[in-house]
């Protein structure tokens, strides 16, 4: 799985985890947010997008994005269910990284959300209670617009 970081380009999924780690690392006394959210965007094929954003409260911010490019899927409920199962999926393989490599107990400290691109207003408000669902019943918090700025702005803005 390759990662793109607006600063530092292309990376492999452990090269962009080591970076995270030496994010932390670097000023260890700050609290930190890791944020997990896709959006995607309908064209000839469905353009979808996973950013990974660090967090450093208070003190800016690093992210990551991977891009997959699906045959066009026309249905909404379908689009979000995938995008929130891209997030899941990344999720889960940034919780496993931290486990196998001893960072868990620093994966414990972070706050871990997943951004889901659905809100009370438009559309996907019909959504919203099986979505949250799916991420709370992974063992993740969830957020929702116009909390969910993980998937709403940061993975928007690379889908065009």
């Amino acid at each position: 799985m390759t990662f793109v970081s607006p600063s530092k380009g292309r990376m492999g999924f452990e090269e962009m985890m080591e970076d995270i780690i030496q994010y932390i690392k670097g000023l260890s006394t700050s609290s930190y947010k890791i944020i997990i959210g896709s959006d995607s965007m309908v064209k000839n094929d469905t353009c979808f997008i996973t950013a990974v954003i660090v967090h450093r409260l208070g003190k800016g911010a690093r992210y990551y994005y991977h891009k997959r490019l699906q045959r066009k899927i026309k249905s909404l409920r379908q689009k979000v269910f995938y995008e929130t199962a891209l997030s899941l999926e990344v999720g889960c393989l940034v919780h496993k990284y931290f486990a196998d490599h001893g960072f868990d107990d620093l994966f414990e400290d972070l706050d871990v959300e997943i951004h889901i691109d659905v809100g009370v207003h438009g559309e996907t408000k019909n959504l919203i209670r099986e979505v949250v669902g799916m991420v709370t019943g992974s063992g993740f918090k969830a957020k929702i617009k116009p909390d969910a700025y993980g998937a709403s702005s940061v993975a928007d803005k690379h889908t065009k």
